[in-house]
């Protein structure tokens, strides 16, 4: 068919099936790239004023304006002209819903409105040590008030052993169209989150806990990979994303660099390092995927100067000897998880989504991640309660969460009767610029 026809033919698709259009072949992508059919797009997208561009057979002066703009640029020109418009267009909607915060986490209230009108789907990469990429989809999804948890299991997986990384990504439609569903065919955009190394995975991460079918690994940010005990195969991965900068990680990457957030600016009283921290709030979720164990929040914690100690600052937020603010778990901790054919539930783990705001309300530390509980060799020494001692700890870049239970036999229920957060001290000056 001749090349003419071929452009007469093109010049009634829209963008998004001129770019599948262009995937063909090589002749097919040269003449999807005609300036003068992505020019007649670009014009069409802008406000009524701007559209001097669109040419009409009996009006030269249009005709030699347009024959400018075609002939003077390379091909392709005004297809990326387009393209960088629509996403620049699409990345302010989602924005602008991000802005609404909720006064009762200082987090985005507008999350899945946002999801739904950005199309935004996670996906994982499989990298095996050859190079060969195993690309995952159809999560399933659960959400809660600071965070969402998404679930890949299959029966068509790489072998462990041959595996290197994981990367998780998240995806939307290149040029999102809101009259109709997303098309997993059709153009994407890919944001890197994370990207995780799976060799050596049972050596190298933390082991957070098993059942009688599968041991669950942790690796940090976030990820918890659980392995079939008898293959030694991956039988599912969850990943834990919190919902501080979740749209921004999930859209303004690129497919090889993750977002970075611009830094703090502090408020003038801040820079007194010798005032310490003051007037914090503490949002804290206790689940396991499906249900939840604990909701709470804590107001105006606050750590002087002289309570540093090994390059942390610390919040108490439940303490010992005050059995007053001792937090009961409602249900069995464990984490819940499915595959195809099998389900189950590991129990001694949870999954933790902490939110720590500044004294302006900001999000000054948050990740959602799984946790793992141990039997203390130490006994309770509290009257209250008389029974065993469990400890779960957790430990980032940014800091320290510290949990002490206890387990009443009686009632059966597990008791929080310690929580402490040891900030870093490198968090805290790059945060206010000080030097504590």
């Amino acid at each position: 068919m001749p090349s003419e026809t071929l452009l007469k033919i093109f010049s009634y698709l829209d963008a998004v099936s001129l770019l599948s259009v262009g995937c063909v072949n090589k002749r097919f992508y040269e003449l999807a790239n005609d300036n003068g059919i992505w020019l007649k797009l670009y014009s069409s997208s802008l406000h009524p004023k701007w559209t001097i561009w669109k040419m009409k057979s009996k009006q030269t002066e249009t005709v030699s304006l347009g024959c400018a703009a075609v002939c003077d640029k390379k091909p392709g020109y005004w297809k990326k002209e387009y393209i960088f418009k629509q996403t620049s267009a699409f990345k302010t909607r989602v924005m602008r819903l991000v802005k609404f915060l909720d006064p009762y986490t200082g987090l985005p209230c507008k999350n899945k409105e946002a999801m739904k009108v950005s199309g935004l789907c996670w996906i994982i990469v499989l990298k095996d040590k050859n190079g060969k990429e195993h690309i995952v989809e159809k999560p399933n999804l659960s959400f809660k008030d600071t965070s969402v948890t998404i679930l890949w299991y299959g029966t068509d997986w790489p072998c462990l052993d041959i595996l290197s990384t994981l990367k998780l990504f998240g995806v939307t439609p290149l040029l999102p169209d809101q009259s109709r569903h997303p098309n997993r065919n059709g153009p994407r955009r890919f944001s890197l989150i994370a990207e995780y190394r799976l060799a050596n995975l049972t050596e190298s991460s933390v082991a957070i806990g098993a059942d009688k079918l599968v041991q669950l690994f942790s690796v940090s940010p976030g990820l918890l990979v659980g392995i079939w005990k008898e293959k030694n195969e991956i039988a599912f991965v969850m990943a834990n994303l919190h919902y501080n900068q979740l749209i921004e990680r999930s859209i303004l990457g690129s497919a090889t660099v993750q977002y970075t957030p611009p830094p703090n600016k502090p408020l003038l009283d801040d820079i007194d390092s010798e005032y310490g921290l003051h007037d914090y709030s503490l949002h804290l979720d206790l689940h396991g995927r499906n249900c939840m164990y604990l909701c709470g929040s804590f107001k105006c914690l606050f750590c002087r100067k002289r309570d540093i100690e090994n390059g942390y600052l610390s919040l108490r937020v439940v303490n010992l000897k005050d059995n007053r603010k001792h937090l009961p778990i409602i249900g069995t901790l464990g984490i819940c998880w499915e595959t195809d054919v099998f389900k189950g539930n590991v129990k001694d783990c949870f999954v933790m989504d902490l939110t720590l705001l500044d004294e302006t309300g900001k999000p000054f530390w948050c990740f959602s991640a799984p946790v793992h509980m141990e039997l203390s060799s130490k006994s309770s020494g509290l009257y209250d309660y008389m029974g065993h001692i469990y400890t779960a700890d957790y430990a980032d870049l940014e800091g320290k969460v510290c949990i002490e239970f206890v387990w009443l036999e009686e009632t059966k229920e597990y008791i929080i009767v310690s929580l402490v957060l040891y900030v870093s001290t490198k968090k805290v000056n790059s945060w206010y610029g000080t030097n504590y």
